[in-house]
């Protein structure tokens, strides 16, 4: 009954995150043995970093502010949270991590903590640095990514990428065209500049799938840059109707296999958390948390994680 869901997010003794590592563990666990029994062993394992948001009424909302919203396609007001898909090539997928994103203004006005919960050693984090602890929690628990992958907004975030490289985590992540590159020699321009000019020829250009969507096939151009370190490159998607551009900043650890085909594999493998999105506000109510402080939203993800992952 909604009383009794009122009470198991709001007032009942239970550790959340704690019961967040229980579902992460039980979902990689069941992954894995699906892949084993299916003999994909060898499959890619990918972590896909991104957020999903939820509509709010008001202002009395833990971090609710008006943002850009992507399942209202534009700025509303809502709140939004960071997610981690667990992503197993050919096999399944379930969000294994999440950390609300909570506004600064909310962070310092120590009344408005008081009212909407939040702990009281909180302190402001932005979506990427949620992303390094979500990151850390699935590592500590002993899930292990053959590639993160995430959107512009966490290729974008220095201390992220520095986190991944520190640990020896390879990465295929999303970058905006002006995000700068150091080529050969030292040289240093945008990712559009050094498409432009070191890309122009057809035959640095390969059709190849990025996997299958929901209308089968997603058949994009793709090319690869080096840079001035061995382990670092652009992977450039082209539409093939449109000319549209995407850059991915990669990170290949030494001893991990460097493809062109490895990279192009990780990069369309991202998509899967939109899926979780998907299924988990459309069937489990992701997006439909009639709540407001802080443990009980990240409480209610908790069971929408939990659905998702006896599901995967």
């Amino acid at each position: 009954t909604p009383d009794r869901t009122q009470r198991l997010v709001n007032h009942a003794a239970w550790d959340t995150f704690a019961a967040m590592g229980v579902v992460r563990r039980f979902a990689a666990a069941g992954l894995d043995e699906a892949a084993r029994r299916q003999g994909r062993r060898g499959g890619m394992r990918i972590g896909a970093v991104d957020e999903s948001g939820q509509e709010k009424k008001g202002e009395a909302t833990c971090g609710v502010k008006r943002q850009h919203m992507g399942c209202a396609g534009g700025v509303e007001n809502g709140i939004n949270t960071v997610h981690l898909s667990y992503v197993r090539e050919k096999t399944g997928h379930a969000l294994i991590g999440a950390r609300q994103w909570i506004p600064r203004e909310h962070v310092n006005d120590l009344v408005k903590s008081l009212v909407m919960g939040l702990p009281p050693d909180l302190v402001f984090a932005t979506k990427g640095q949620l992303a390094i602890g979500i990151s850390a929690d699935a590592l500590a628990d002993g899930v292990r990514f053959g590639f993160m992958c995430g959107d512009e907004v966490y290729g974008s975030c220095t201390g992220l990428r520095e986190y991944f490289e520190g640990r020896g985590q390879g990465y295929v992540l999303r970058v905006p065209s002006n995000f700068h590159l150091t080529l050969a020699r030292g040289v240093t321009a945008t990712c559009a500049e050094a498409v432009r000019s070191l890309l122009k020829s057809t035959r640095r250009w390969e059709v190849r799938s990025a996997g299958k969507g929901s209308k089968g096939g997603r058949w994009y151009g793709w090319a690869w840059l080096a840079t001035s370190s061995p382990r670092h490159y652009l992977l450039v998607r082209r539409h093939i109707k449109t000319g549209e551009l995407a850059f991915h900043y990669c990170y290949v650890p030494e001893g991990q296999v460097l493809t062109l085909t490895r990279l192009v594999r990780a990069a369309g493998l991202r998509w899967p958390v939109e899926e979780d999105f998907e299924f988990g506000k459309d069937c489990f109510g992701l997006d439909q948390s009639q709540v407001r402080l802080c443990t009980a939203i990240a409480r209610h993800t908790v069971l929408v994680m939990a659905a998702l992952a006896i599901c995967a």
